[in-house]
């Protein structure tokens, strides 16, 4: 497979002519020095002069094609790269493990996949021809230079090795806050996607605008870090400007005793005042793109992060089609080092049985599901499903024999239809509404302006809380995996919704599947096959719902305050 930072025939091409065309520019000088010469001649003819200038028009028409053609090459090239690092990092975040996508990566993700590919293509598109022709063209002015008078050569030769001790001190700020200053920007986005999530929460509590302090203290800190990078970058760069425009009137001083004496002809001192002038543009020029290209090898450093990121484990095993019984044994993990989640826990999930997951909040419930799920790796223990180790199995393979429905929904800025068919793609749109129709959204879909076909806004944003929920259970439904989990999906419901999202629930759960729930209102799995108490990270107590209230431990407390507060509410 060709490495995606690989670099097209055609944008070696466009660099190629791009050199070329600087080469000619370089010409035009000679040709210039060559017309002036002429001109002072006493016996100059027409003839010469239309010669010369034909000469000249045609170097200019080369140079005028080579720089179309080569910066339409390098142009083309540099974005397929541009377009093959995309298309290859899109393919690796498929890739890696979902607990890398914490607050903290996000925004390094979305840099990388976004500032970073620009800044990248920038060098390819704009600083590599630039600097290539640059260098070509200083090189030939200052043979030409030297050529015409030795001490002009050696000052402007003097005056380009000044570059070293400035691209020297450049590169090392870049090194200190270029690098800085592209780890706040990710904190800083991932800041601003997290505050732009819950804007609406932010704002019923007051929390919005400058009130929100994590948001605004990492723009604070983002604008500071900019500035600091300016801020030394710049008297560096100006300073060198000013030394290397020295020169110009350096050779001019040096050139004018040479000429008095007739070392120099008129021609010869004139092109030694105006030369270095060119060359010291030139100069800043390569000084501006190489203090820029340091700076964005940042960007191409991200990127090959990225790349060589861990991927998931596992292998394309396939699961047993009639057993898909979960088991845990000893399992324990932590999202944060140090703070484990879950301890030590131990229970079995029954094929085509339901088993309910309850327990205060924080006490690793959504965290099973996640597991189950391959979201995470447990960090100790085994899970099994249909008696395979899910850490042999490939995240794919294991998601294949799951259906989810979550109490946070997503839908995607399409139609009913397509919303409902991404989890099938093979799904006819009589299965599409028999879903539909199973999960309590025909109703509701039928009455919108263009039925199936209406778009629902962003993440679903046209619909109401309950009616987001019932088609993510239609996708569960038309999925038809063998295993399911809820998470508890009637959780911020009002009670029509959550009534008819119940509904929905109790017609996926008429098929032979095996459930895992987690609900918040012990009334609806109190005919749960089986139903684990969770408390602490660690199974508290497990059993059928008679048998756990004749334990009269944590469930039976859970369900006696439930009960107590349904009849204070009656």
């Amino acid at each position: 497979m060709k490495h995606p930072f690989q670099r097209p025939s055609n944008f070696r091409t466009g660099i190629v002519l791009t050199v070329a065309e600087g080469l000619l520019s370089g010409c035009s000088y000679m040709a210039l020095y060559m017309v002036l010469t002429m001109l002072d001649s006493a016996a100059v003819t027409s003839a010469q002069v239309l010669t010369t200038t034909g000469i000249l028009l045609g170097v200019l028409l080369i140079r005028i094609i080579l720089y179309s053609i080569g910066y339409t090459q390098s142009q083309i090239g540099g974005a397929e790269v541009s377009k093959n690092i995309r298309l290859f990092l899109a393919d690796k975040l498929k890739q890696i493990p979902l607990s890398r996508f914490t607050k903290g990566q996000v925004g390094f993700y979305v840099n990388v996949m976004t500032s970073d590919v620009n800044s990248y293509e920038l060098i390819l598109t704009h600083k590599a021809g630039s600097l290539a022709k640059n260098i070509t063209l200083s090189v030939l002015l200052l043979v030409f230079v030297t050529v015409l008078y030795r001490p002009a050569g050696l000052i402007l030769l003097c005056a380009a090795l000044l570059l070293i001790p400035e691209m020297w001190l450049s590169f090392g700020i870049v090194k200190k806050y270029g690098t800085h200053k592209n780890k706040v920007a990710a904190e800083t986005v991932s800041s601003i996607v997290e505050y732009i999530d819950g804007i609406q929460t932010f704002r019923s509590y007051g929390a919005g605008g400058t009130k929100n302090q994590a948001t605004t203290n990492a723009m604070r800190e983002f604008s500071n870090v900019n500035y600091a990078f300016e801020a030394h970058a710049i008297p560096i760069n100006f300073g060198f400007n000013m030394i290397n425009w020295l020169m110009v009137p350096v050779v001019m001083y040096v050139g004018v005793a040479p000429w008095q004496s007739g070392v120099l002809s008129n021609i010869d001192f004139l092109l030694l005042c105006m030369l270095p002038m060119v060359f010291a543009k030139l100069i800043t020029a390569i000084s501006i793109d190489l203090f820029s290209y340091k700076n964005l090898r940042i960007s191409q450093n991200n990127i090959e992060k990225v790349m060589n990121e861990p991927t998931e484990q596992g292998s394309a095993i396939q699961f047993p089609q009639n057993d898909h019984e979960i088991c845990f044994e000893h399992v324990a993990f932590s999202y944060i080092k140090g703070e484990p989640v879950l301890t030590d826990v131990s229970f079995t999930a029954p094929n085509g049985k339901l088993t309910a997951i309850v327990g205060d909040s924080g006490s690793g419930k959504s965290t099973i599901l996640n597991l189950v799920s391959k979201f995470y790796e447990a960090d100790s223990g085994s899970i099994t499903m249909g008696g395979q180790s899910l850490q042999e199995a490939c995240a794919e393979k294991v998601l294949e024999q799951i259906s989810m429905v979550d109490q946070d929904v997503f839908l995607f800025d399409d139609t009913v239809r397509e919303n409902i068919r991404h989890a099938c793609p093979a799904a006819t749109n009589e299965e599409i509404e028999n879903a539909c129709q199973l999960a309590g959204c025909h109703e509701f879909v039928s009455q919108m302006s263009q039925g199936y076909d209406t778009p629902i806004g962003e993440n679903g944003n046209c619909l109401s809380g309950g009616e987001r929920q019932r088609l993510s259970i239609a996708r569960a439904i038309i999925k038809n995996s063998p295993v399911i989990l809820l998470d508890e999906a009637t959780s911020s419901l009002d009670i029509e919704n959550e009534l008819a999202v119940r509904t929905a629930i109790a017609n996926l759960l008429k098929q032979k599947k095996t459930v895992i729930m987690i609900a918040h209102t012990l009334s609806v799995i109190r005919n749960a096959d089986k139903i684990l108490v969770l408390s602490g990270g660690r199974i508290a107590e497990e059993g059928k719902h008679e048998a756990l209230l004749a334990q009269n431990g944590k469930y039976a407390a859970m369900w006696q305050a439930e009960q107590s507060l349904s009849q204070s509410m009656d």
